[in-house]
C-alpha cells in the first residue's frame, strides 16, 4: 500500500520536483485567492476546523500557499467544531452554533474561503445570506468543494453517513476519523450555488479533477481512476472550484 504522495510520484512525474502536479486543486484554488490577496485585507476561514489542511499537509509549498496568515491584516476563523479553537493558523477563532447568525459584523471581510465545507451544509439558504451578510461589496467568497454529480459526492451517498469513517479508513487509508462529518451536497452543483447567491453575486464555477485521492493505496485503482478523471465529462469531474464575488 502506498501513500498519497508516492503515488502521485509515480504517475505525474512533475510532483517530484516541487511535491505537487499540474492537476492539484488546491494549488489552482489558492493561486486564484494570493491575485487578488491584498495585505489589508479582513479574511475568514469559514469552517476552519484544526486546520488539517495545514497541519498534516508534507508539500511546503502548497502549506504556504494555503496558509493565509500574516499575509492579510486579520485572519478569523469559525466552525461548528470546537478543534477550530486549537487551530494555530487563525489570528481569531469563533465557535459557531449550526443555525445561528456568525458572530460578525455586515461587511466585515474581503474575502471568505470555505475549504471542504460546502458539502456538509444542510440549510444552503441560511448560510449563503449569512457569508453574503459578512462580505464587503466586490468581495470574494471562494469554496472548494465536491461536485455532486462526481464520483466523490456519488459515493458517498451511496454509503449512510454512519459508515463513512469505516468505509474511507478503506479507500482513503491516509484521512483521519476526526476529519470526517456528515455530508448533504445541497450547494454543490453550479445551478444550486446561483440559486442561494445569485441574486447578490456573479457565481463563477469550475469543475476540476485533481490527483484521485480515494485509491486504497493500491498503484491500479490509482491509474484507473487518473484515467477517468481525463476522459470523464466535464459534468463529471469530482470537484467544483467555487468564486461568488457579491456585487
Amino acid at each position: 500500500m502506498l501513500t498519497d504522495q508516492k503515488l502521485a510520484h509515480r504517475f505525474y512525474p512533475e510532483s517530484n520536483v516541487a511535491g505537487f502536479s499540474h492537476v492539484d486543486a488546491t494549488v489552482a484554488f489558492f493561486t486564484q485567492i494570493a491575485a487578488v490577496l491584498r495585505p489589508t485585507d479582513h479574511v475568514l476561514d469559514f469552517g476552519a476546523g484544526r486546520g488539517e489542511p495545514l497541519l498534516d499537509d508534507e508539500v511546503s509549498y502548497r502549506r504556504e500557499l494555503s496558509n493565509l496568515q500574516g499575509r492579510c491584516a486579520h485572519l478569523a476563523g469559525c466552525d461548528v467544531d470546537e478543534a477550530v479553537l486549537e487551530n494555530p493558523y487563525l489570528d481569531q477563532a469563533a465557535l459557531v452554533r449550526p443555525g445561528s447568525p456568525l458572530p460578525y459584523g455586515d461587511a466585515t471581510f474581503d474575502i471568505v474561503v470555505a475549504r471542504w465545507v460546502f458539502e456538509h451544509v444542510a440549510h444552503p439558504d441560511e448560510i449563503a445570506q449569512e457569508l453574503l451578510r459578512v462580505v464587503k461589496p466586490g468581495g470574494l467568497i471562494a469554496a472548494m468543494t465536491p461536485n455532486k454529480w462526481g464520483y466523490f459526492a456519488l459515493g458517498a451517498r451511496l454509503v449512510p453517513n454512519r459508515l463513512h469513517v469505516k468505509s474511507l479508513k478503506f479507500v482513503q487509508p491516509e484521512r483521519k476519523a476526526q476529519d470526517v462529518f456528515p455530508t448533504c451536497y445541497r450547494m454543490n452543483t453550479p445551478s444550486a450555488l446561483r440559486e442561494v447567491f445569485g441574486a447578490q453575486a456573479d457565481v463563477y464555477v469550475t469543475r476540476w479533477a485533481s490527483e484521485p485521492s480515494y485509491h486504497s493505496g493500491h498503484p491500479s485503482i490509482y491509474r484507473v481512476i487518473k484515467w477517468a478523471n481525463k476522459h470523464m465529462p466535464t459534468a463529471l469531474q469530482p470537484l467544483l472550484l467555487v468564486y461568488i464575488r457579491k456585487n
